[in-house]
């Protein structure tokens, strides 16, 4: 009898054991999810714009609303926004460097928002305030080189991108599927049952 109290509650401390495991994995697939934008190498960036072999860097901040927070072409609420641009090729620091920002697609169509005029940034940072309402909007910026060089950033605001949490959330669904087809095949073992069927330990 001693034997098979301790069996069973060896086999439910091991259930318990599986269940812990499972929820750990899920609140782990979730969070490298959400922090997987800080991970990925430089060329891969989306916050990376290049021009030739040279390379732009956007940053969107809104410190008012998310202090913390930091996005690129996707931003989550309207107000006011701090642009960062970080001139990551040297060469852009020797010229003259101006901003464009329009609503709207980067066509005829689009409005000016702000002109920010060419100056040299020898800091390589370039800072701007806008206030953005929602929609879409581009963000041009230009160096005075010869050839000019451009980059072109679409800003989306307070526009969710299904199509991008779709992608984003696949495979940490179908691994939750996986650990819920596996917790259901552990409950239908013959163990599993009779120790459900006892009641209460």
């Amino acid at each position: 009898m001693a034997i098979t109290m301790t069996m069973t509650m060896t086999y439910k401390q091991l259930l318990h054991l599986n269940i812990t495991v499972i929820m750990m994995l899920i609140v782990g697939l979730y969070a490298g999810m959400a922090g997987a934008h800080g991970k990925v190498a430089m060329a891969q960036d989306s916050c990376m714009r290049y021009a030739g072999t040279s390379m732009v860097h956007l940053s969107a901040y809104q410190p008012k609303i998310e202090p913390s927070a930091h996005y690129c072409t996707e931003i989550p609420n309207e107000g006011e926004t701090f642009l960062v641009i970080d001139l990551v090729d040297e060469a852009l620091r020797d010229m003259p460097v101006g901003i464009r920002i329009l609503k709207g697609t980067g066509d005829a169509d689009s409005e000016i928002i702000k002109i920010v005029k060419p100056v040299y940034h020898p800091d390589g940072v370039v800072g701007e305030k806008v206030y953005l309402e929602h929609g879409e909007y581009t963000i041009i910026i230009k160096g005075e080189a010869v050839p000019p060089v451009e980059y072109h950033y679409p800003l989306r605001v307070k526009m969710v991108n299904y199509s991008e949490m779709f992608q984003q959330a696949i495979g940490p669904t179908i691994a939750l599927l996986v650990l819920i087809f596996v917790g259901y095949k552990l409950t239908k073992t013959k163990k599993v049952q009779n120790w459900l069927s006892s009641g209460p330990a």
